[in-house]
């Protein structure tokens, strides 16, 4: 509906490509509902041939070292579940701190000319005694960085080590020369609502490998919620399906905020349980009650609950008769019961939904509250899936002789990222040796 309406779209597929096909075609179907053609963009890090590139960190759309903080949280909150309820602490903030630096200083150095993903894991698995002197001997992050050059020059190895791994553990683990091929391109940009160049945009994830594909796509999460909830822009669309898969920053205050600026935000989960167990109790909450519309198949037990609670209750009559040896008697009471109870909620049959619908100030909606079978015609929507064209192929990866390059493709761009990095450290290192006011940044090994 919303593709039929004209809006740029942004699609969390969990189980790509499932929704990504639905999308693909039904664009292909209706895209004089734009006035200018939208291109549509896939991020797969399955299959590289069926991806398109983009950097989400692009240096173009980092304007101050919060904008890198920014990144670097999404990424160690989605690699560490655990840390979103112990925001704050010393072991949680400090990897995001040194993280951030790194973002940073890769957006200062040369332009932004190695500021990617792929180079920041690279450039923090360095040892700690090139990172530090390299990171502090810019004006920009010497203060950022204090607590760790303290820390270093006091003598807590053991401590500042600690503190690194708690970077390096996690991040080790999205070492891989497809992710750092689709993440170090740059064919399209993050702004899709961009009324003069809109964009369908899907990310696929990968339920075997959703761990450290999600801290990935995290990234473009949160780039994508700050670039599109602006004044003067295309109305747009973010769609995540099985939410509590991924961390979303910024999700609450995008639903809270992004209506006046046409963004619409569907969120599809299992239980509101899940919820809370990944984004803790407090978000969770924010999230539950900031969304205006609401439909939910079978749930049972406190979200069956809590979706009573949120339908209310209506006065309702009831009759009790007593009958005994001489006579029979009728009473008459009304009562606020659930207008739905949670009981018929754990016992909704396939295709029956609950739910409630917000209205505009010039389209009122008498009736908020439904419970109702929900009618699909399956012949024509199996006749319409038979139809479907599959995702082309982006990149077709053939040399010119007709055979498969994919590999050494992939394996050369994975060895040009870490020959950067390191031609970088060394040369900086060669820079801060050479410069008196410097070169006490180095420690004797």
């Amino acid at each position: 509906q919303q593709i039929e309406k004209g809006f740029a779209m942004y699609i969390y597929d969990y189980k790509f490509p499932d929704l990504s096909e639905i999308a693909y075609n039904h664009l292909l179907r209706h895209l004089n509902a734009y006035k200018v053609k939208p291109q549509f963009y896939v991020i797969n890090f399955d299959d590289p041939r069926k991806s398109h590139r983009c950097n989400p960190i692009n240096p173009a759309f980092m304007t101050d070292i919060s904008d890198a903080y920014e990144s670097a949280y999404t990424i160690m909150l989605n690699l560490n579940r655990s840390w979103i309820q112990k925001q704050g602490d010393f072991f949680v903030e400090s990897p995001i701190i040194l993280l951030a630096a790194i973002i940073w200083f890769l957006k200062i150095y040369e332009n932004g000319k190695y500021c990617t993903f792929p180079h920041a894991i690279e450039f923090l698995n360095r040892p700690y005694a090139q990172i530090f002197p390299i990171l502090t001997s810019y004006d920009e992050l010497a203060n950022y960085l204090s607590p760790f050059m303290d820390a270093w020059e006091g003598g807590a190895q053991d401590q500042l080590q600690g503190q690194i791994a708690s970077a390096k553990i996690p991040l080790s683990r999205m070492i891989s020369p497809a992710l750092y091929w689709v993440m170090t391109g740059d064919d399209f940009s993050l702004d899709i609502n961009n009324p003069n160049e809109p964009k369908v945009l899907v990310v696929g994830n990968n339920p075997d490998r959703q761990n450290i594909y999600s801290a990935a796509l995290g990234l473009y999460n949160s780039r994508i919620v700050k670039l599109i909830n602006k004044k003067k822009q295309l109305k747009s669309s973010v769609i995540i399906d099985e939410l509590p898969t991924i961390y979303f920053r910024g999700l609450d205050n995008l639903i809270a905020t992004a209506r006046s600026n046409k963004v619409a935000v569907c969120l599809g989960f299992q239980d509101f349980s899940q919820l809370t167990r990944d984004y803790g109790d407090k978000e969770s909450k924010v999230i539950q009650n900031t969304v205006g519309n609401v439909f939910s198949g079978q749930v049972v037990g406190e979200t069956a609950k809590t979706l009573s609670e949120r339908f209310g209750k209506v006065l309702q009559q009831r009759q009790s008769m007593t009958i005994n040896r001489n006579d029979k008697s009728t009473s008459i009471s009304t009562q606020m019961d659930s207008l739905i109870p949670a009981s018929k909620i754990s016992n909704l049959t396939q295709g029956m939904f609950v739910g409630a619908v917000s209205d505009n100030f010039d389209e009122r909606i008498e009736q908020k509250i439904f419970h109702a079978e929900i009618i699909v015609n399956s012949a024509k929507v199996s006749a319409e899936m038979k139809a479907y064209q599959t995702i082309p192929v982006i990149v077709d990866f053939i040399n010119e002789d007709g055979s498969d390059n994919l590999e050494e493709t992939i394996e050369f761009n994975y060895r040009k990222v870490k020959l950067e990095i390191r031609s970088l450290v060394d040369y900086e290192i060669e820079r801060i040796k050479q410069n008196p006011s410097l070169s006490n940044l180095i420690k004797p090994s």
